[in-house]
């Protein structure tokens, strides 16, 4: 799979040094909106999540600062996208293996945010956009991803 090293305008919003922001980068990249946008929205919608749901839930995420530097919970960008126009579509469920990986033929055309293990990326047009190459040259299973409706 061809990649495009790209930060989803992380540096150019002003932001510095490495951080735990995959979601806020993917949706940045495949939405094409400003970062600072996107993390402003999720910033928001996880605290909002913490104070609705869970006291456990809202401890965890004031520990890590309520930023989305640090991190996004399915449950806070899961309707973020939504809201977007965007819907989830599964590729694996549970003891069923994996069918679909990180790779240009095994993936559809058009601008995905790709759900792998323990991280989020973008593809577009069977090109991965990211910080890094996290295809494991096309061996990375590929839970599913979001498309736009």
């Amino acid at each position: 799979m061809k990649f495009i090293e790209n930060d989803g305008g992380r540096a150019f919003a002003g932001y510095k040094g490495e951080a735990g922001d995959c979601v806020t980068r993917a949706i940045a990249i495949a939405t094409e909106s400003e970062y600072d946008v996107v993390y402003d929205a999720l910033r928001a919608r996880s605290v909002e999540y913490g104070e609705m749901k869970y006291n456990r839930v809202a401890r965890r995420i004031q520990a890590k600062g309520s930023s989305p530097r640090n991190g996004s919970f399915k449950e806070v960008y899961r309707p973020y996208l939504e809201s977007l126009g965007w819907k989830w579509v599964p590729t694996m469920g549970i003891g069923t293996g994996c069918k679909v990986h990180l790779k240009a033929e095994e993936l559809p055309a058009g601008r995905l945010i790709v759900r792998v293990s323990k991280h989020i990326t973008t593809v577009i047009d069977g090109i991965l956009h990211d910080t890094y190459d996290c295809s494991r040259e096309g061996t990375r299973c590929v839970y599913g991803y979001y498309i736009e409706e």
